[in-house]
């Protein structure tokens, strides 16, 4: 175990150097000037200057790497040239709201997933199976931002029964933030849950085909202590792999929702510095992004081994 998990965080850190320079690189060749965009189009060359040196912009691209991953190895991103403050400050609220909506999307569409594909593996062919897959394969198909525009449109604009913008935590105002909630969560849960189902399907399907399941139908067992012991205990092992992948692609979901609904949180920070060419804040977010999403595998993967005591990380 110890050795595994040491090979793990050694790949995770590769993982994210590589992450951090890709995107150090591509920000750093945006088109539009950082000095420009700190200081606006009407600043004096000498200040242009001054600004352009004191931003070490005047350095090669690899000094400029090292010089940003050692400080953030210390904690510390620069300021942001937007707001004119530590990037922590900024990215420390907004980080919580994005995890506070992937986590609890997660925690909805992960059950409701894998019953309704439970419910379509036990009911294959049957009217239940087909309406339920026919819904799960169109919700994987659609993006995610045509169901919030669907959404706004209808309870926002036309019932007006839901507010269309902002974000609100429940200890600090419950009523408020499920009101807010409603349709973000609604967005992310849809497309999740319907992965969830497809993949649950498939792997309590597989799971009937085995022998262990005929040799308990031989025994007499009941169908149900057969789905519940045999069938479900084996055919929802292969769904934990989906806790990594689908975090990650709620977080990336979650980014765009955001942006939409006008939530606070990491996408609508991204937005505003690709926008203001906020580099600091950029590269943070992305690095941010990537350890997070980084460690979700890591879970992942000791996950196995809680719920399967065969499986060994060797």
């Amino acid at each position: 175990m110890t050795k595994y998990m040491l090979h793990r965080v050694l790949q995770t850190l590769l993982i994210v150097v590589i992450v951090s320079f890709i995107s150090f690189l591509l920000v750093s060749i945006m088109p539009k000037d950082p000095v420009y965009a700190l200081l606006g189009a009407d600043v004096t060359e000498e200040d242009y200057w001054t600004t352009y040196y004191r931003l070490g912009l005047d350095k090669p691209l690899i000094v400029r790497y090292f010089m940003w991953a050692g400080n953030a190895l210390r904690g510390d991103f620069g300021n942001s040239y937007a707001y004119n403050m530590p990037v922590w400050d900024i990215l420390g609220p907004k980080l919580g709201i994005t995890i506070y909506l992937s986590v609890v999307a997660m925690l909805i569409s992960f059950p409701l997933g894998i019953v309704l594909g439970i419910i379509t593996a036990v009911n294959r062919g049957k009217a239940s199976d087909s309406i339920i897959t026919l819904i799960a394969n169109f919700l994987c198909g659609v993006p995610q931002f045509v169901v919030a525009i669907c959404l706004l449109y209808l309870f926002a604009m036309k019932l007006k029964v839901l507010p269309a913008i902002g974000f609100t935590y429940p200890w600090v105002n419950f009523s408020k933030h499920m009101s807010q909630i409603v349709m973000p969560m609604i967005c992310l849960v849809l497309q999740s849950a319907a992965g969830v189902c497809r993949q649950t399907r498939s792997s309590m399907l597989e799971a009937y085909g085995q022998d262990y399941v005929r040799t308990a139908r031989s025994k007499g067992l009941k169908e149900g202590f057969v789905i519940y012991k045999h069938v479900m205990g084996n055919g929802l092992i292969p769904i934990i792999t989906l806790i990594g992948g689908r975090l990650s692609s709620l977080i990336g979901g979650a980014m765009f929702v955001e942006a939409v609904f006008s939530i606070p949180g990491m996408g609508m920070l991204m937005v505003k510095s690709i926008n203001s060419m906020d580099i600091p804040v950029l590269q943070a977010t992305v690095l941010l992004t990537a350890i997070v999403i980084s460690i979700a595998y890591i879970v992942t993967d000791l996950l196995y081994v809680i719920v399967d005591p065969r499986i060994s990380l060797t």
